[in-house]
């Protein structure tokens, strides 16, 4: 089956800089590295957007400099902390639709990979965090879903289009997320994926099912009163494997960190 590894919520700072304590660069290189060797027979790397915390020039090529070598190929995606202009002054030959934006789609053999662009701007209002899909970005995805014909539409989209009841991150979800969810609601076999939340949760709207993945730095918390988006915490990073059977897809969310290694349980032979 066809692999694709998907990491999202990067969050590359300044050098030194850290979040809440983290290195986002090393927690990035660890789960990397741990995909590519798990699954040197991935076919592509999905980044899923805020491939840095602050959108500057110096943390974009932080992040180039450790795609270097990644042997496959990668589509990187745009999320709230990044900035589409800094992101084409490093990343300069990354896919870009005719608008500008940082969307993209593949056609493999049975289905067909569309990655969004969800960043809300420019401008860029101080504190600003929930995503938009203008009128050019939706009728974009309309055309590629239309166009998808027998093959079944993978979607991305950093930010999700619906509640997931953690309220501080709904307040920030996607803006006029019906619009996307109207669209998709008419693919019988369309699958949405996204970030934002840094945390590994799935369920259906409208018919649509959809996959969340954790981000391989700072983790978000279940918390369903309190309104702060910024709640984080240390937990192990991961990264998302899909599998593509030629009828559907299988996803899967591998944390990486010293309590995934894998052992064998003595006690049970």
């Amino acid at each position: 089956m066809t692999k694709i590894i998907v990491i999202t919520d990067i969050h590359i700072t300044s050098v030194g800089d850290a979040i809440i304590g983290l290195d986002p660069m090393v927690r990035f290189q660890t789960v990397l590295d741990a995909a590519l060797t798990d699954h040197r027979d991935a076919d592509m790397l999905i980044l899923m957007g805020d491939l840095t915390h602050h959108g500057t020039i110096d943390q974009y090529q932080r992040l180039n400099d450790a795609l270097a070598d990644c042997p496959i190929p990668v589509i990187p995606m745009l999320g709230n902390h990044d900035r589409r202009d800094a992101f084409y002054a490093v990343f300069a030959d990354a896919p870009k639709d005719g608008g500008g934006f940082a969307q993209h789609h593949v056609d493999l053999d049975h289905h067909r990979i569309i990655t969004l662009d969800t960043l809300d701007g420019p401008p860029y209002p101080t504190g600003h965090h929930a995503g938009r899909l203008c009128a050019d970005r939706l009728a974009w995805l309309q055309d590629r879903l239309d166009g998808a014909g027998d093959l079944i539409p993978l979607v991305f989209s950093h930010h999700p289009p619906f509640d997931t009841g953690i309220v501080g991150m709904d307040a920030i979800k996607l803006a006029d997320g019906n619009q996307m969810l109207d669209l998709l609601a008419t693919q019988t076999h369309a699958h949405l994926f996204c970030g934002h939340i840094h945390r590994t949760i799935s369920g259906s709207l409208r018919g649509v099912p959809w996959t969340m993945f954790k981000s391989p730095c700072h983790q978000g918390v279940l918390d369903l009163i309190n309104r702060d988006s910024s709640l984080s915490i240390d937990e192990a990073g991961a990264y998302g494997l899909l599998l593509l059977p030629p009828d559907g897809v299988v996803a899967h969310s591998q944390d990486v960190g010293p309590s995934s290694v894998i052992q064998r349980d003595q006690a049970s032979e």
